[in-house]
């Protein structure tokens, strides 16, 4: 019975997530469910007690990520940055390599840490552009903005500023550059595997004869555009110019932040060798400051801010005409992403601490002995019910991070690997169809889940299969 109220929690919270209802809410509302089911006199206190602590404690350390990053690819896209990028992808490339082009731009902003969604947002006009240009159907534009975004540069590839690979930084006290070979392995896997898929697609469209607007009229089209991308109209890629210095120019916040991450990450540690402790200075409320436990989070904070500043100065002409509008756009977004993980960090805390909790994790432990599969496995459950990887990895680290660091150290895994393994695995499931990233980028392309939803899962199960993959590759090699 205590196991089935589990099951009714997460299948409850799956179904809200699924029918586009907010888990801000419904979080709370289905582990308190699981907490009545169990002793309805432990509902306030462990609302109180648990849950919101669980919640704030997740804020407090990941929501300056969310807002930087937010405010990071707004001011990328309001300067231009992105259009230039994108330019001269094409022009490397050619124009005929639509999908090519697309996920090398969607993997680049993703990689220097601007936010998710906001790359579809920038990356569609683009893809819709070229893809219209090369006659390839509009519908295979999600799965190629998916395969450059919501994949390898989001979880694996070393080095890259998303949440997904900072979180797993503050369990396992490491960096983001976690297990850098491994990370460029299941990249690079994930990346070819994705490639070749699209590419398949592509040419059997082109032998049934399939164009750019197989599924509707060149009107219809027009219209799930404009409705979905407002005032903004299609850019001219291939005909644009650009001189060559600001073609290099626009690089330059992108590399920026990067470096900047980079020296951060060795610097820091010199700043702070001791941690800090606030007893020293009178304010012994406020404990200690472990390096090792911020590391990551505040190198990610203070190079973000560096590719803002960057960013503000390739263009500040073009930021500024409606920098208000775009600021508190990102602003409002960052808060609605990091509440979202936040509330389900929530959930997995109350959760991890029913009784029934005990049965799946040694259900799971007894099952999979490898303290790498078992969290590979948990992760990627999680995320997929949740339909969150930074959600499903919050869960899954709340209720299990300390258990994993103590198996890793006894089978003599080094944190890194955990690190990279967690983290890859939170982004495979998660791109279930109710998770609220693949709706957004379905709704920008004007686009249903029966027309195109099929090539996300693909790439989902591409992820997926990354993940064991490099877990047999380092347990063949020991590779790092």
């Amino acid at each position: 019975m205590e196991l089935i109220v589990i099951l009714l929690a997460l299948g409850f919270l799956m179904f809200i997530a699924y029918r586009g209802f907010s888990v801000i809410l419904f979080a709370p509302i289905c582990a308190l469910f699981a907490v009545l089911l169990t002793d309805p006199g432990h509902v306030l206190p462990f609302f109180s007690n648990i849950f919101m602590v669980k919640m704030v404690d997740f804020i407090k350390n990941y929501f300056p990520v969310f807002l930087l990053g937010a405010i990071f690819g707004k001011v990328v896209e309001m300067s231009g940055l992105a259009e230039s990028i994108a330019k001269t992808i094409v022009r490397l490339v050619g124009p005929k390599r639509s999908m090519l082009a697309i996920v090398l731009l969607c993997s680049i902003l993703t990689y220097s840490g601007v936010s998710l969604f906001v790359v579809a947002f920038a990356a569609y006009p683009f893809a819709a552009k070229l893809f219209q240009e090369s006659n390839i159907p509009k519908r295979l534009i999600p799965g190629t903005i998916a395969l450059g975004s919501l994949s390898f540069t989001m979880d694996a590839l070393p080095g890259t500023l998303q949440i997904q690979n900072v979180i797993p930084t503050s369990f396992f006290k490491t960096d983001i550059y976690a297990a850098p070979v491994l990370g460029i392995i299941g990249a690079i896997f994930v990346f070819t595997l994705g490639m070749l898929y699209l590419e398949s697609r592509r040419r059997k469209a082109a032998k049934f004869g399939e164009g750019y607007f197989g599924f509707g009229s060149a009107q219809e089209e027009m219209a799930a555009a404009a409705e979905a991308l407002q005032p903004a109209s299609m850019p001219s890629i291939s005909t644009g110019k650009t001189s060559t210095l600001r073609q290099i120019l626009a690089f330059v916040p992108l590399i920026l932040v990067g470096v900047m991450n980079k020296l951060f990450t060795v610097m820091i540690p010199k700043w702070y060798p001791n941690g800090f402790d606030f007893s020293k200075i009178g304010l012994e409320q406020f404990g200690k400051v472990e390096t090792s436990a911020v590391l990551g989070i505040w190198s990610v904070e203070l190079a973000l801010v560096m590719g803002i500043a960057a960013t503000l100065l390739f263009n500040f002409k073009a930021v500024k005409v409606d920098f208000k509008t775009g600021l508190n756009a990102s602003i409002g977004g960052a808060l609605l992403a990091a509440m979202n993980t936040g509330s389900e960090y929530g959930f997995g805390g109350i959760i991890s601490s029913l009784p029934g909790f005990g049965v799946v994790r040694d259900g799971i432990s007894h099952t999979f002995t490898n303290p790498l599969v078992n969290s590979a496995v948990t992760t990627n459950v999680l995320a997929g019910v949740t339909g969150s990887a930074s959600g499903g990895m919050g869960i899954a680290l709340s209720a299990m991070g300390e258990k994993y660091v103590q198996a890793a150290q006894a089978h003599g895994i080094p944190m890194e690997v955990m690190h990279r393994i967690t983290a890859m695995a939170s982004g495979g499931m998660d791109s279930l169809p109710h998770n609220g990233a693949v709706i957004t980028l379905l709704a920008i392309c004007g686009l249903t889940h029966k027309q195109s939803y099929r090539d996300i899962f693909a790439v989902t199960v591409i992820k997926t299969i990354a993940t064991f993959f490099i877990i047999g590759l380092y347990s063949l090699t020991g590779l790092v």
